[in-house]
């Protein structure tokens, strides 16, 4: 039966490619672009979110959405919505991606497109793209990331990254800021949503709120796992129930495999409601507004959390491996405004402390979010569609009919 699996998944692996590219030569080869159309695509999400609806909301008037989503990238398509993904690749002025999007790799881009690359992350902590090659992991970089016309990150000091992680050049990645950061400027929006999750979940106003958001373990998305031996429920119940609630916010790629593969995570039911697991809730920015602790890892999660001006802590029990590995931009050092646990003991005693570590803040915005400052969505709207925008101006002022006469 492996054997029969392995084969039939090694057929699919060129068919489907093959696929994609002849039907995106034959609709380059006898459908126009739509000057107006706009592609929002990810495998990684089931609906709209992140940055992509921030930009998705302020388009410039006269663009047309349009949408393909999967919240897996292993949940299969039917034909007709393979074809419908590879006619709107084909035929959109504008092709708008929040993270790795295979199909790149077999497109022809066709000149009038672009291909925008958001990226679900800020900053830059662990390898990505093009960044990984050479290390141990040995893994295929996927090729599409060069055929990006245009790139944001949160900060000028980080494009070379970008530029490194897609193998482009520089000059096409641009410090906007980090649309979904936006939220965190917003008064009116940060007093609602507040008000909401309270009402949603009223013990997480009654007690403080640790969020625990780790990154993956694995290779890849696909391998995403957690060594949940690190955790201890009982231990962590019997030393932060008197003051705080635990809520788990696992990675995408972790939760889809727990998800497939139906595994039990933990037992926490006999904890009562001190444990409560968000992951599928809501946006995690969302979750960061109530947030009193965070504790993390790797993850990126702590570029958008240092604009909630709330502790951190980093429990890195896997440091060393974890760097030898994936690999990070910059010493783990560069990343931490905030305490580092190595251990469950050394993880209490520094979410009790709630430490914020205001000396590491300053050098860490400069650095890695000096871009995001509430204007995020309104520069990358400018960026990305800047063009259309000045058509779209040229057109209005030109004279009707009538007025020439």
């Amino acid at each position: 039966m492996k054997l029969k699996r392995k084969i039939k998944k090694g057929i699919n692996s060129l068919i489907k490619p093959g696929l994609f590219f002849i039907a995106n030569r034959v609709y380059s080869a006898f459908l126009p672009i739509d000057t107006n159309k706009v592609l929002f695509a990810s495998d990684d999400r089931k609906e709209m979110g992140g940055n992509m609806e921030f930009v998705r909301n302020a388009l410039p008037e006269g663009l047309k959405p349009v949408y393909h989503f999967r919240a897996d990238r292993r949940d299969k398509r039917t034909f007709s919505d393979i074809m419908s993904v590879i006619r709107d690749m084909s035929t959109s002025r504008y092709i708008i991606l929040e993270d790795y999007y295979k199909y790149t790799s077999f497109q022809k881009v066709r000149p009038g497109q672009e291909i925008c690359q958001l990226w679900h992350a800020a900053g830059a902590y662990k390898k990505f793209g093009f960044s990984r090659e050479g290390n141990s992991e040995h893994i295929r970089i996927h090729p599409g990331y060069r055929k990006y016309a245009k790139a944001i990150t949160s900060s000028d000091f980080i494009r070379k990254n970008y530029a490194e992680a897609f193998d482009i050049s520089i000059d096409k990645v641009h410090a906007t800021g980090v649309p979904r950061t936006d939220i965190f400027f917003d008064k009116d929006y940060v007093e609602k949503t507040k008000a909401q999750i309270y009402e949603e979940y009223p013990i997480l106003k009654e007690k403080k709120v640790i969020m625990f958001a780790p990154t993956y373990r694995g290779r890849r998305a696909h391998d995403a796992a957690y060594d949940f031996e690190m955790i201890d429920p009982e231990f962590l119940y019997k030393n932060l129930s008197d003051e705080y609630v635990f809520v788990f916010k696992w990675h995408p790629a972790t939760y889809n495999n727990l998800r497939r593969e139906e595994k039990e995570m933990y037992h926490v039911e006999e904890f009562g409601d001190f444990f409560m697991d968000l992951s599928k809730a809501r946006d995690i920015n969302d979750l960061l507004l109530v947030t009193d602790v965070l504790i993390t890892d790797y993850s990126s999660v702590i570029f958008d959390y240092l604009l909630v001006n709330k502790p951190v802590v980093y429990y890195a029990y896997d440091l060393e491996d974890y760097q030898g590995g994936r690999g990070l931009y910059y010493d783990f050092e560069d990343y931490c405004y905030g305490r580092v646990a190595r251990s469950i003991d050394e993880l209490i005693t520094a979410v009790r402390a709630e430490d914020l570590c205001e000396e590491k803040r300053s050098e860490f915005r400069r650095k890695f979010m000096e871009a995001c400052d509430g204007h995020a969505t309104e520069k990358t709207v400018e960026y990305i569609f800047g063009e259309y925008i000045k058509e779209h101006e040229a057109k209005s002022e030109e004279p009707k009919p009538e007025e020439s006469k």
